[in-house]
């Protein structure tokens, strides 16, 4: 999935989850942590597979055996902060990052791309990229992973736009 695409349906993830647990949009501050958490692997791992260190682009940032002491971690000081909106905001937008990695392999096949989940404990070969889905019958048209992830990234702008554009309060307090 894109990047930018990640960082959408962390948006939509939480949304969801606040406006099932209290009936509105979500608040600006949990709203820019969720999207920070879901763009969080590739923003650790993409550098470091540009610069050699790691040998692809989902490495340690996408794999559970870095996450879920990431998690614990983040929800242990979220606690003591009496922030715990903040490690749920956290936990719904890395975690929608990692969900949304995998489906991609799996409608394509290629089950051996799933190795990031327990790297390094499991191999992690390289990223073929952009998966092939189907052909629109006479059009002669292939239907890539790209034209999902642009419906997405459509909609889930359309869902903040209703929201109230929630963090950019936020981000405009002085």
């Amino acid at each position: 999935m894109q990047p930018i695409v990640h960082l959408v349906v962390g948006y939509i993830c939480y949304r969801e989850f606040v406006r099932y647990r209290d009936g509105g949009p979500p608040n600006d501050v949990p709203v820019l942590v969720a999207v920070f958490a879901a763009g969080l692997a590739d923003f650790i791992d993409k550098p470091l597979a540009a610069a050699d260190i790691a040998p692809v682009g989902r490495t340690v940032g996408h794999s559970l055996v870095f996450v879920v002491p990431l998690l614990l971690l983040v929800w242990v000081l979220a606690i003591r902060r009496e922030r715990r909106d903040l490690g749920v905001a956290f936990a719904i937008g890395y975690l929608s990052h990692i969900a949304t990695d995998v489906p991609w392999h799996v409608l394509s096949g290629d089950f051996h791309e799933l190795g990031f989940l327990f790297w390094p404990l499991t191999p992690m070969p390289p990223y073929t990229g952009v998966k092939p889905l189907g052909t629109i019958p006479g059009l002669k048209a292939e239907v890539t992973t790209l034209w999902l992830e642009a419906v997405i990234l459509v909609a889930g702008v359309a869902l903040w736009w209703v929201d109230g554009r929630p963090g950019l309060g936020a981000l405009r307090r002085d």
